[in-house]
């Protein structure tokens, strides 16, 4: 076999190109052969294909992300071992604020109430976009969100509670186009706030199948850490537990790099072996920025500021109650548990009103210092 000529040291330009080419062409040709011959050898001997993959596994970002401590002892880890023992993993989900859900004391045929709404004056893309999620979630209902004061998103929130919505989720927009998704578990939180991308009506879906009223199932899939963990387990409540299976429809909610991809399909069994999906729509993207405790926030700029009290620091003397005195306090709280009783025996009162969040009950926040590398995942 003659000897390679580097194309480098052709002064011709032409040439140069000419011969680069033959032997960038006679490369490929050996690679081909030698992929073939692997491939015949292989077809023999399956064995050798599995040892062969095992081997020349292919480093990414996914499989090799940076440890983190909170990473649940289930969850596939490239390297180290998880710091969560199942007992406090147990006990973690026992007090969550997801946890009557999962205890199935009510229906589990029977969807929980979703209240869906925008920011005020939506355009039109948005009220499509809110239209497509009523047809996802079964229990779904869109209220025209009006605008001045009243109208805030905790007062709403609140309202809801009060009338026996589980959820509720407004989907904000900028520039004419749906950008972000607030998600508030009532009747007390928490509240997580995603970033949408990448939304695709089902109208721009090509080959589109249509939907059908029956309960989907859900896939949640590669959720590792135990913030990932809450934020699978509260999607997962807008869904009813017991899905129906003969409407074979399936939403997924695939985490890759801490980006969360919603899909929804419709499959179909063509053999014992082989399944098909026809996707049905919508799709979108969500980035989760932060967790708070609690409801929203309703604050008030222009409000008169409280007085300013002084005090004299005398410290009144403590004087035990008389009979009388604690006579009149048990009648009064008599009195009072019959007035309680009286009105629980109407309609039921809505919860106690909380107090609004502060900036210091972030529960998680996403920051750019968090984000050490390009491997430093979250979900």
């Amino acid at each position: 076999m003659a000897p390679l000529i580097q194309p480098s040291l052709i002064k011709n330009k032409v040439k140069r190109q000419e011969v680069a080419n033959k032997q960038k062409k006679a490369r490929g040709q050996q690679k081909l052969q030698q992929r073939l011959a692997r491939a015949k050898q292989e077809a023999a001997d399956p064995v050798a294909k599995k040892k062969r993959l095992a081997e020349n596994v292919p480093k990414t970002l996914d499989n090799t992300r940076e440890h983190d401590p909170s990473m649940l002892p289930t969850s596939k880890q490239p390297n180290g071992s998880s710091t969560v023992r199942i007992e406090e993993l147990n006990a973690d989900l026992a007090s969550d604020p997801f946890a009557p859900y999962f205890d199935f004391t009510d229906d589990p045929h029977l969807p929980p109430k979703v209240l869906i709404t925008t920011s005020p004056k939506a355009s039109r893309t948005t009220y499509d976009f809110c239209d497509e999620l009523v047809g996802v979630f079964p229990g779904a209902e869109y209220i025209r969100r009006k605008k001045g004061k009243g109208f805030e998103v905790g007062r709403i929130a609140g309202w809801a509670a009060g009338r026996g919505y589980k959820h509720m989720l407004v989907v904000n927009e900028d520039m004419k186009k749906p950008n972000a998704i607030t998600f508030i578990y009532l009747p007390n939180g928490p509240t997580a706030y995603f970033k949408l991308s990448s939304v695709e009506l089902t109208k721009h879906i090509f080959g589109h199948a249509r939907a059908t009223p029956h309960n989907p199932e859900l896939v949640l899939n590669n959720f590792a850490t135990s913030l990932g963990h809450a934020v699978g387990r509260m999607f997962q409540t807008l869904f009813p537990p017991l899905p129906e299976f003969q409407g074979r429809q399936v939403v997924t909610l695939h985490n890759q790099r801490d980006f969360l991809f919603f899909r929804r399909h419709r499959y179909a069994f063509r053999s014992p072996e082989k399944v098909a999906l026809q996707e049905i729509g919508p799709r979108f993207t969500l980035k989760l920025r932060w967790v708070k405790k609690g409801l929203p926030e309703v604050r008030s700029f222009g409000a008169t500021p409280d007085a300013l009290e002084i005090t004299t620091g005398i410290i009144e003397e403590f004087s035990p109650p008389t009979e009388e005195t604690t006579e009149g306090g048990e009648n009064a709280d008599e009195d009072n548990g019959d007035d309680d009783m009286g009105e629980g025996g109407g309609e039921p009162q809505p919860p106690a009103k909380t107090d609004p969040a502060k900036d210091s009950e972030y529960l998680w926040r996403w920051k750019p210092e968090l984000e050490t590398s390009r491997r430093t995942f979250f979900l």
